[in-house]
């Protein structure tokens, strides 16, 4: 009998525990995505998610702890990402699996439920952290060694060509300028995110860098 009014006790405490956890996750989520790490209080974190001052350091070990949590949502989402265009493009040529992996990453950099998890990586990139290593390394860092073999590939060099490297960096420059911003909306360069507008979009990126690359690759050793 004391067996079981201790485990029926030990239930509530452990959902009781996740619940203010997962509070505290979304709460830091929008707050540092809002403002950034260095901007927000551990203390407003906790009001926000109706949680005692002292549930950070329990959960977390710290407000960094928390914040590495939170960021690491944003790598898993561009780890999904990157696994995706992978996916997409097997057993294509490189110039298709270039193309693919490009509507895939504009697809999902227009998607709306992941605006919040792209400013808390703008936040992040303009502000760094400790934490911006495993942003680098985890999500960055693959996309980019993809595209460049598939650069590579196309223009029949070694991926660390500086016309691989400078060619990556305008695909990638490309399909970030699609995220909304206010400067583009002044300048009516909204996007509609409807499928087949995302398609056309990436289609014309990945017609575009396939142009650039191609004649790059045609000005031997520059």
């Amino acid at each position: 009998m004391r067996r079981s009014v201790a485990a029926s006790a030990f239930r509530p405490a452990v959902a009781d525990d996740r619940e203010t956890r997962s509070r505290l996750l979304k709460s830091a989520e929008r707050l540092f995505a809002e403002r950034g790490f260095k901007k927000v209080t551990v203390r407003e974190i906790c009001r926000t998610a109706r949680a005692n001052v002292a549930a950070i350091n329990y959960h977390f070990g710290d407000k960094l702890g928390l914040y590495r949590e939170v960021l690491q949502s944003a790598v898993e989402r561009m780890r999904a990402t990157n696994d995706a265009a992978r996916m997409a493009g097997e057993g294509q040529s490189a110039d298709e699996r270039l193309r693919r992996s490009i509507i895939i990453f504009v697809g999902r950099i227009l998607d709306p439920a992941g605006e919040t998890v792209h400013r808390l990586v703008s936040r992040e990139i303009n502000d760094p952290t400790p934490a911006l290593d495993a942003l680098v390394e985890q999500g960055v860092r693959p996309r980019i060694e993809y595209l460049a073999a598939l650069v590579a590939q196309i223009i029949g060099c070694a991926p660390g060509d500086p016309r691989v490297l400078r060619s990556v960096a305008s695909i990638q420059a490309q399909c970030v300028m699609a995220l909304p911003n206010p400067i583009g909306d002044r300048l009516h360069r909204r996007v509609r995110r409807t499928p087949a507008e995302i398609v056309r979009l990436a289609d014309h990126i990945a017609e575009f860098s396939l142009a650039g690359i191609r004649a790059i690759g045609r000005r031997k050793g520059r």
